[in-house]
C-alpha cells in the first residue's frame, strides 16, 4: 500500500500545524485512494519518525515524502532525506522516496499568478 507524507518545517504556532493538516485534507479529497499523512521536520509532533511509524502500522509499504518547501535548501537536500532514511530503517521492507520541491515544478508560475489580484 502506498502513502504520501507531507512534511513542513514545523512551528511553535498551532495555526501553522492546522495549515499543514488542511493541505493534507485537500490532497485526500483529490486522491481518496492514497493514504495521506502530515509531519513536521522539527519543533512539533507528529515528527517524521512518528508519521512513518503510524503509516507502517496502517499497513503502508511505500511512502512518498513530499517536503512542503519551495527551494532545495539545506533542510530539503540534507535534513529531510536523513530523517526519512532514519525513520525507514526502523521498518524492514519499507520503501521511501523524497519528491522534488514545489519550486522546481513548471506550474509554480501559475500558482504565483493566482495570488495576484486581477
Amino acid at each position: 500500500m502506498r502513502a504520501l507524507l507531507i512534511v513542513d518545517h514545523g512551528s511553535r504556532r498551532p495555526e501553522a500545524h492546522e495549515h499543514l493538516e488542511g493541505i493534507a485534507a485537500l490532497v485526500r479529497e483529490l486522491e481518496p485512494g492514497i493514504r495521506v499523512y502530515a509531519a513536521h521536520m522539527e519543533l512539533a509532533e507528529p515528527s517524521i519518525h512518528s508519521a512513518v511509524d503510524r503509516a507502517v502500522a496502517d499497513g503502508v509499504t511505500e511512502i512518498w515524502v513530499h517536503p512542503l518547501f519551495l527551494v532545495p535548501g539545506l533542510h530539503l537536500s540534507e535534513d529531510i532525506p536523513r530523517l526519512v532514511e532514519s525513520a525507514a530503517t526502523r521498518h524492514a521492507g519499507i520503501e521511501v522516496h523524497v519528491t522534488e520541491p514545489i519550486g522546481q515544478l513548471p506550474d509554480i508560475a501559475r500558482l504565483i499568478l493566482q495570488t495576484v489580484g486581477r
